[in-house]
């Protein structure tokens, strides 16, 4: 059956929302589940949807605004930060495994580009994949998440080198490999300075415009334009569009617009990407796994277990535990996003042979598989694999944790021991009140025990770390880090068997505050409300009000749990403004409206979840009028609620029902 380019792609989507939802309701890699799809009704499949160039064409395009998101969170100051032992492990692990792979291959009798190509493809691991289950497992600020993010990041940036490789690769035969990449470096410094040279003079002045005159669709229109517009600049160079994608986003990485500019672009790169899955997905002809499987496992192994191996190795030899290091290797044994764009690459150059890209195409395709085994049981593999060495480690911490605690009684314990913990810790000291503090950072707290700190290596979100910590005889648990995922398990596992013990959090807003608040935290800490309220006792302070009177008033508003600040009016450029935040409203009655000449108490808004903060008539506003004052045509009436709940009112106050 034929059909035409619209039909095809209006498929495409279809198939693409439809895999979205079932493989998040299963947990699972959406990636992977995209994958499948265009294996199915690919010309090697069901020969659904055709193998067309249109659909590749337009898949690339995924690939492009994937760069420019990855050039957006890629800065100087993040390179920076990264450790001495990430970067000497990140940067081996792509060499080594280039290289490794290279001279397996021209053992097995590849030719030495072929090899070069599959060993760029098998060094690459999945930021999407690996961040998304981290993240999800609580284990993304851990020792392991955070040395394999930066190796990601360090990859991140390979594959940009790596794609100016490849893409000049297939005309070594005429010019020399040395001269390809000469020309190919002269090539891209040349993108680089035009790029950021448009970037400083006009991009930035044109995004300052943009952004004044608040047309959010105009503002859309032109991150779209700069995208392309730079991937074309690199495209017209010789060189790929990825390339001039991730420059583009690197370029305004620096900027004020960085955040705004990532959620603009995100939908398309999100569907797009769903797309270039697809579409390499249909380029699997499982047909001819039959012929090549002991290759495909291979490579399959190469790919999985000898990268687990060599990342464990090179993570021992640069300081890290073994522990630390093996969990790693696992997180990041498997093929990646980046993976696939170098093979379609190659392929597209004909750089590798139609066969070898089946073998290396089912390869990543097994590992991405069984990627999120290997990333959630990581710890129980670790342990299995390490003949107890890291779980010898563990009981050590927790054994020390328990020698440590066992002479406290009504000690404080603070989970998290970052900036906030340790000020806490500072102003425990000076009233004498023990304490001991709980954090996975081992640097960290190398460095506070060195100094004297009582702050011991351990996750304070695992039960028997906090039995240690002696939780029983513990005065008051306070949980000092930012993350709601992390309190609300300490929380649900605290608060069942100690009803009664005060526990302190902090979170961010209101809509976290009001999490918080049902899990069972005593008090909740909002830095939102906070920074207002130091504000305002320095105004107060300003105005010669009575220190007794401005305590007096701002323990108000934290004992009714900052209640009157939560009652704000959204703008539409918050955030936050989501239909079920609730907010502030003010609604008209005009001459006419159903409410005029009736009671405020039967129209029932309390019984519809809204609150009547207050009521202006003429140029009066009465806060909290009473149910039997009779409504009169011009009130406004200040209601709160949810906005799906404001826009019920609103229409019943103006036309019934």
């Amino acid at each position: 059956m034929h059909f035409d380019i619209l039909e095809v792609t209006l498929f495409v989507f279809f198939i693409a929302l439809f895999v979205t939802v079932i493989f998040r309701q299963l947990k699972l890699s959406v990636i992977l589940g995209y994958l499948l799809v265009g294996a199915l009704v690919g010309p090697h499949g069901l020969g659904i949807v055709p193998n067309t160039p249109r659909i590749k064409e337009l898949a690339e395009f995924g690939i492009v605004f994937l760069m420019f998101t990855i050039g957006l969170e890629f800065s100087l100051l993040k390179l920076l930060a990264l450790k001495s032992s990430v970067y000497i492990t990140g940067i081996l692990q792509i060499f080594l495994s280039v290289l490794l792979t290279t001279f397996a291959g021209k053992m097995l009798g590849m030719t030495t580009l072929s090899a070069v190509v599959i060993g760029s493809i098998v060094a690459m691991s999945s930021t999407a994949i690996v961040a998304k289950q981290l993240n999800d497992q609580l284990e993304l600020h851990s020792p392991q998440g955070l040395f394999a993010l930066g190796i990601l990041l360090l990859q991140d940036i390979a594959v940009v080198l790596l794609i100016i490789l490849i893409a000049g690769l297939n005309h070594t035969e005429q010019r020399g490999l040395t001269v390809i990449l000469l020309w190919a470096l002269a090539k891209g410094i040349f993108a680089i300075a035009l790029i950021f040279t448009m970037g400083r003079w006009l991009l930035k002045p044109l995004f300052r415009i943009i952004a004044k005159t608040r047309v959010i669709e105009l503002f859309t229109l032109t991150v779209l334009l700069v995208t392309l517009s730079a991937a074309w600049v690199t495209n017209r160079l010789g060189l790929s569009f990825a390339l001039g994608a991730f420059l583009a986003g690197m370029m305004l990485a620096e900027t004020e617009f960085r955040h705004q500019i990532a959620v603009e672009i995100r939908p398309f790169r999100d569907i797009l990407l769903g797309l270039f899955f697809i579409t390499i997905g249909m380029l699997t002809d499982v047909s001819e796994w039959y012929h090549t499987w002991t290759w495909i496992l291979l490579l399959f192994l190469t790919l999985t277990i000898g990268k687990m191996l060599l990342i464990t190795i090179l993570g021992r030899l640069t300081g890290n535990t073994f522990s630390v290091a093996c969990r790693t290797g696992l997180v990041l044994a498997q093929g990646g996003e980046f993976g696939f764009a170098l093979l379609t690459l190659a392929l597209t150059e004909k750089i590798l042979p139609p066969e070898y890209g089946q073998v290396t195409l089912a390869a990543l395709l097994l590992s991405i598989a069984v990627s999120p085994i290997f990333i959630r049981y990581n710890k129980k593999i670790a342990n299995f694999l390490l003949l107890k060495l890291s779980k010898d480690d563990e009981t050590l911490s927790e054994t020390h944790l328990a020698e440590t605690a066992q002479k406290f009684k009504d000690h404080i314990i603070i989970c998290g021991y970052g900036r906030v913990g340790q000020h806490i810790a500072r102003l425990l000291d000076k009233v004498n009140s023990s304490y001991i503090g709980l954090d996975l950072d081992y640097e960290l707290v190398r460095k506070a025990r060195l100094a004297g700190d009582k702050v011991i290596y351990g996750d304070p979100t695992h039960p028997d770390i906090l039995k240690a910590a002696q939780l029983k005889s513990a005065k008051v648990l306070v949980i000092s880090f930012n993350d709601l995922r992390a309190t609300i398990k300490i929380l649900s596992m605290v608060r069942p068997q100690y009803p009664h013990l005060p526990i302190l959090v902090r979170c961010h807003d209101e809509y976290e505050l009001k999490i918080l608040k049902e899990y069972g935290a005593t008090q909740v800490i909002a830095e939102l409300f906070e920074e207002s309220l130091t504000l305002s006792h320095h105004l107060l302070q300003f105005m010669n009000i009575s220190p007794q009177k401005i305590s007096e008033i701002i323990q108000d508003v934290r004992n009714k749990d900052y209640d009157m600040l939560k009652k704000v009016f959204i703008g539409g450029f918050d955030e936050k403004n989501e239909p079920q935040l609730e907010q502030l409203r003010p609604i008209l009655l005009p001459p006419g409206a159903y409410a005029v000449d009736k009671r405020l108490k039967d129209l029932l808004l309390r019984e519809s979840g809204i609150e009547i903060i207050a009521m202006r008539r003429n140029d009066t506003k009465q806060f909290k009028p009473h149910g039997n004052i009779k409504l009169n045509a011009n009130d406004i009436l200040i209601a709160y609620g949810t906005a799906d709940d404001l826009e019920a009112a609103e229409q019943t106050l103006l036309e019934g029902g």
